[in-house]
This record gives structure tokens, sequence and C-alpha cells, in this order.
């Protein structure tokens, strides 16, 4: 059994509507963007707290959660750059992997910082930081506030011609 279409057809108008960009200033387009970024980095707190509950926490609190969350999004949009400056280097050598390291630092830094955020130390705070890069990445990407985009294609084999042997390895 079908349902019968309520609007049988195309709607032209709705098709090519921007439901995010009509009528809105660029300060509200950014400011939700900054909301919608926030929630994420917040969902992956506190999933990662979850995850490694014996060893971080925020005393079960909503607003201290947020709290972590905002701090988190302050120091990696303020500090994180220049500790990256700064560590270049180490940035070249190790491919990008030492960013782990700092992530790490920042969140031990709010474990200073905040009296109700506890981590217990150095190793679990990398393994927090590294959750929480991967699970902020896979969020963003379910979500569509990220820029990047991954295209998989299929392109078939070319044709063979006569003369081809086939696969050859040069040395």
């Amino acid at each position: 059994m079908s349902l019968p279409l309520v609007f049988p057809g195309r709607l032209p108008h709705f098709e090519d509507a921007d439901f995010y960009r009509v009528n809105m200033q660029p300060g509200t387009r950014q400011f939700l963007r900054f909301l919608g970024s926030w929630a994420i980095n917040t969902l992956a707190v506190a999933l990662t707290v979850i995850i490694l509950r014996k060893h971080i926490s925020y005393d079960d609190k909503v607003g201290n959660l947020l709290m972590v969350s905002f701090l988190l999004g302050i120091l990696n949009a303020f500090v994180r750059p220049i500790l990256i400056l700064i560590a270049l280097p180490l940035l070249i050598v190790t491919l990008g992997l030492f960013t782990l390291v700092i992530n790490a630092l920042l969140l031990r830094l709010i474990s200073l910082l905040l009296p109700f955020f506890h981590v217990d130390g150095f190793g679990y705070a990398f393994a927090g930081a590294a959750l929480i890069s991967i699970l902020s990445m896979a969020l963003n990407a379910l979500t569509g506030m990220s820029s990047a985009r991954v295209t998989i294609q299929h392109r078939p084999r070319p044709p063979r011609s006569d003369k081809d042997d086939g696969p050859v390895i040069d040395v």
C-alpha cells in the first residue's frame, strides 16, 4: 500500500532554498556556527568523560560540563595556535602527531584551572584529548559542520591494448 503524495510533482521554490542563510545576518550565521561547534565539542567531552569515567570527571553538573567545553574552545582558539607555532619543528618531525600532546597539555591545563574538572594524569589527558579529537571529527562529519568532504569514485580500468603484456614493475 502506497501513500499518496501531498504535493505531487516538483516544488522548485523548496529545492533551491537554503534555510540556514535566508534573511540571516553574517554575525548571526557565525554565532550559530559557534553554538553548533560548541554543542559538538560539549558532546565529545561528555562522551570522553563517560568512556574514561574513573580518570576524568567534572562533578556531574551540566553547567560544569558547559564551562569545561567553553574553556577548551577558548584555549583551542587562542593558546593552541601559539603552541603549534612554538612546536612546529616537533610537529614536522612527528608528521603532526605531536598535536595530540598539545591537546593533552590543554586538557591538563583545564584541569588545573577549573577546580571541578579532574584528570588523573598526563596519560589520561592524552587518551582524553585523543578521544575528544576523534569524537569531534566524527560528530562534525555526521552533522555536516565540517567543511571537509570525502568523495569515493569508482573508475573503470583503461582498455587493454594489443601490445600490453600485463603489469610490469621496473626496478
